[in-house]
């Protein structure tokens, strides 16, 4: 269940069982909520000496004013920004609450209300259109103020189905999120916006969540371990398969070669690289284990082809008519294939049936570029995106970012809870077509493997980047590949 991600609706058939069939009341929710915040907040703020809780007209609202009332009841002075009119019954007898108890409710006109800490009670996961007005000036006046903000289960303005902003957007420093993780929040803009997220189930049973639809998983690396079994005492190289990384046109040898090495640090038997003659040598003397081929046409490459089982195919491949005449030879030749970088811009040129399980790997610029639409289209909806590219082409589909996602072909859909902003630097998408060809050479189908290696490689550079994100460069992944890998399978 901690790994399950879900849609707004699939979140309010959660609601609707626990009011009808565990007999939980709506407001017994509410007040379990404004207390699961109220938690939070004593934890990460114990010192606050000064609250302002910003209430919506929905249940978020009524959040916040119970929120406000659990404040007040411990003394710390707390003011309430009232951005709307409560509706519903159980939103509109929280404002009561607070009322009743001599507690005063603001309005914009006041403006934003000085305090140590914000808690923003706007939207909750309903909000499907552009932010404006009123509620969009308080919540930039809330960003400018540079004070930490709690979000009670969506930061304002952020879409809870997509993690797109909705025009404006609340950035907490922490999100409590509740009873069940919202799919939106794990990927995309929303990552900028949420901080640090926090899950409060308020309690419900797992009744309430049995045979209940969910939407996406988030990866899981101790789990997918287990598809890697201890090797045997009398394995040789064969065993673990052999990866065929093609690319690296002039000048861009150095991609073919993380590539390589990449595969070979997850595990893979055997790597050969397809590439220009100028690279040889640079290759045969940084990594003397990649058995590099000078391949100045098709011909040179067909019994690479042959003795290949899974290819690598991208990587500083260029546009030129050699990298277009490698590329058709290469899918045509119906080995399974990642699919990255240029290769992923010639299939957009050109139609071209990938091989049987296969996997694409694209950022959103390249994504669009599959689609035929702009790069902010990918972004306001990557798992549709994803989905549809998984569709489209038939294959597994990684669409890169922050939250990175994984696709397939009938519709499933797992989301990357780890990486940073480190790994926004060039070779790291060279590294993840390695990994992920060296675990299918490994036996791993498509799926598996895309799942595994995202995680291996998100997990490698955050590892690389704990003395600091910025100048983690690829290469820095290798070491940590290894020990992860290994650190799993052994687990």
């Amino acid at each position: 269940m901690s790994t399950r991600l879900y849609t707004a609706a699939q979140v309010r058939e959660l609601d609707r069982r626990a009011i009808e069939e565990q007999g939980i009341a709506g407001f017994d929710l509410m007040q379990r909520a404004a207390a699961a915040a109220w938690r939070v907040l004593c934890a990460r703020w114990p010192r606050a000496q000064r609250l302002a809780v910003l209430c919506g007209a929905g249940n978020n609202g009524g959040d916040g004013y119970l929120l406000a009332c659990q404040a007040r009841a411990v003394g710390l002075p707390t003011i309430v920004l009232a951005l709307a009119e409560p509706v519903g019954g159980d939103a509109q007898s929280a404002r009561a609450a607070w009322r009743d108890g001599g507690g005063e409710i603001f309005t914009a006109d006041h403006g934003l209300p000085a305090a140590e800490v914000y808690a923003d009670a706007i939207f909750g996961i309903g909000l499907t259109r552009p932010v404006e007005g009123t509620v969009a000036r308080t919540i930039r006046h809330l960003n400018a103020t540079g004070k930490p903000v709690l979000a009670l289960d969506v930061p304002s303005g952020i879409d809870a189905d997509t993690g797109a902003v909705q025009g404006v957007a609340v950035r907490a420093q922490v999100t409590v999120s509740f009873i069940a993780r919202k799919r939106g929040l794990a990927t995309g803009a929303a990552l900028d916006h949420c901080g640090t997220l926090v899950l409060d189930r308020l309690g419900l049973p797992e009744e309430a969540f049995a045979d209940a639809p969910f939407d996406a998983r988030l990866l899981d690396a101790r789990r997918m371990a287990a598809w890697l079994p201890p090797r045997s005492r009398t394995a040789h190289k064969g065993d673990f398969g052999h990866v065929l990384a093609i690319g690296g046109d002039a000048g861009m040898g150095g991609a073919i070669r993380l590539c390589s090495e990449a595969a070979l640090r997850v595990g893979a038997g055997l790597v050969s690289a397809a590439t220009r003659p100028e690279n040889i040598a640079a290759i045969n003397a940084a990594r003397p284990e990649v058995m590099a081929h000078a391949t100045a046409d098709v011909g040179a490459m067909s019994p690479l082809l042959d003795r290949a089982r899974v290819l690598a195919l991208g990587p500083g491949l260029g546009g030129s008519p050699w990298s277009e005449a490698l590329w058709r030879a290469a899918l045509q030749s119906g080995k399974s294939a990642v699919v990255d970088a240029d290769a992923l811009n010639l299939l957009a040129a050109h139609t071209m049936t990938l091989p049987l399980d296969s996997v694409i790997t694209p950022h959103p610029g390249e994504a669009a570029r599959l689609l035929g639409c702009h790069t902010q289209s990918i972004a306001r909806d990557r798992f549709a995106a994803a989905r549809e590219l998984a569709a489209r082409h038939r294959c597994v589909v990684v669409l890169k970012g922050a939250g990175t996602l994984i696709a397939s072909e009938q519709g499933k859909l797992a989301v990357c809870p780890w990486g940073n902003p480190g790994m926004a630097s060039g070779g790291m998408g060279d590294v993840l077509t390695g990994v992920i060809a060296g675990l299918m050479a490994q036996g791993l189908n498509a799926w598996r493997a895309a799942r595994f290696g995202v995680a291996l490689h998100a997990q490698a550079g955050d590892a690389a980047a704990r003395d600091g994100e910025a100048g983690t460069l690829a290469h820095d992944l290798f070491a940590h590949l290894r020990r992860l890998r290994n650190r799993l399978a052994d687990e």
